[in-house]
């Protein structure tokens, strides 16, 4: 019968500068289209130009690495309504953020599992 399994120590506990920790895993996530509706008209239209962004991830448990996302996307112009815009990321990250989604979700969870309803006692000095 299989039971729990070890637990074993965090391979970056107990350091306390930054430079000591390993450096980030860079993993490649492409929102780097050809063609794209306007969201404004819904008329297709071709990419103008390319531009990347760099964002921070959770880490990796495996290897105790940081992970940061390499993204490139595509910049669209519509001809129709003359307008720029670049390709959706709201599915990977809230706009002109520098964490994903999953990184706000973990920080918020991770703030109120810890304060257990400190932050909202009546009557405390915020």
């Amino acid at each position: 019968m299989f039971g729990p399994g070890e637990y074993v120590r965090a391979p970056t506990k107990g350091i306390t500068d930054v430079k000591d920790f390993p450096p980030p895993k860079i993993v490649l996530h492409s929102y780097n289209y050809q063609r794209e509706p306007c969201p404004h008209c819904g008329h297709r239209v071709y990419r103008h130009r390319q531009g990347q962004r760099m964002l921070h991830d959770l880490g990796d448990l495996c290897s105790g690495r940081p992970v940061d996302l390499l993204v490139p996307y595509s910049h669209h112009y519509c001809s129709k309504c003359r307008k720029y815009f670049n390709a959706d990321l709201s599915t990977l990250v809230p706009p002109g953020s520098h964490y994903t989604h999953r990184v706000i979700e973990m920080a918020v969870r991770l703030v109120v599992e810890d304060n257990e309803g400190y932050l909202f006692k009546p009557g405390l000095p915020l």
